[in-house]
């Protein structure tokens, strides 16, 4: 019976550890990008998470070898949402926005997985379901402004930080909707590196297409960078990405995306301190 309950609510504790992790990521990119372009910082992060994973994983991609060939569009397809589109819009948003912002932006996730979910798989949503969303939302929105709805009014001044977060939380929803279509068969460990892997492949081009302008590719590296590159690496690359997978594999996405609701709330409690 203990068994039993333990095993049900792992997957609420991996959703929570993993917005966790990428509530120090807010925090941690926006410092990064004080001195590291977005976009170097991205391809940072990817290659050597690839890198690193690689090393650890690579005789179980040889075994799941099929299984990633097979499906290696779809493997493709979430890789360009959530390792390339996602942390990157946000890591440019955060060049022009805070934390705070961006991570409000992020928290409207779980209503536009509803959208997609219902608009490409037809998904039935349960008004239980729609009305614990919205609750959620505006929840996390009134605790972050504090109650004071006149806050809101920064959010009519809108900059082009606001509408890269807002492609951010976009990648991120698809990502969440579309990660139902993975391949059962490949394992945790070996689908967040070979994400990994495409991601930094992916990232090429973009990156030798903004070499020239030197306003993306300046950047000063530091004993701090180097710390913050490598939390970047473990937590919210490695390990977030992994405890997210397994847990919208167990609940699903709609009810398991509630959960980018803690994103905003942790990175406001990193902030204070």
């Amino acid at each position: 019976m203990k068994a039993t309950n333990f095993n049900q609510t792992l997957p609420y504790a991996f959703l929570t550890l993993s917005t966790l992790f990428w509530g120090g990521n807010l925090i941690v990119g926006k410092l990064l990008v004080l001195n590291i372009s977005p976009i170097l910082l991205t391809q940072i992060r990817w290659i050597l998470t690839a890198a690193f994973l690689f090393l650890i994983y690579h005789k179980k991609i040889i075994q799941n070898w099929g299984n990633i060939k097979s499906s290696f569009v779809i493997l493709c397809l979430l890789s360009l949402c959530g390792q390339v589109f996602f942390p990157l819009n946000l890591y440019i948003a955060l060049q022009y926005t805070n934390p705070i912002n961006a991570a409000i932006y992020l928290s409207a996730s779980p209503c536009l997985v509803i959208i997609i979910n219902k608009l490409v798989f037809k998904d039935f949503v349960t008004v239980k379901s729609l009305f614990g969303i919205i609750i959620s939302t505006f929840g996390v929105v009134y605790l972050i402004i504090k109650g004071d709805f006149f806050n809101l009014r920064q959010f009519f001044n809108l900059n082009i930080g606001d509408f890269w977060a807002m492609g951010s939380a976009l990648s991120w929803s698809l990502y969440c909707s579309f990660l139902r279509l993975k391949n059962k068969n490949i394992s945790g460990n070996v689908f967040v590196t070979v994400s990994a892997i495409i991601a930094s492949v992916f990232l090429i081009p973009i990156l030798f297409f903004y070499q020239f302008d030197l306003s993306f590719i300046q950047s000063s590296f530091s004993l701090y960078a180097f710390i913050g590159i490598l939390y970047l690496i473990i937590f919210p690359s490695w390990l977030a990405y992994l405890f997210w997978n397994k847990g919208i594999e167990a609940i699903g996405a709609i009810r398991g995306e509630v959960f980018t609701h803690f994103i905003p709330l942790f990175s406001v409690l990193y902030a204070v301190h």
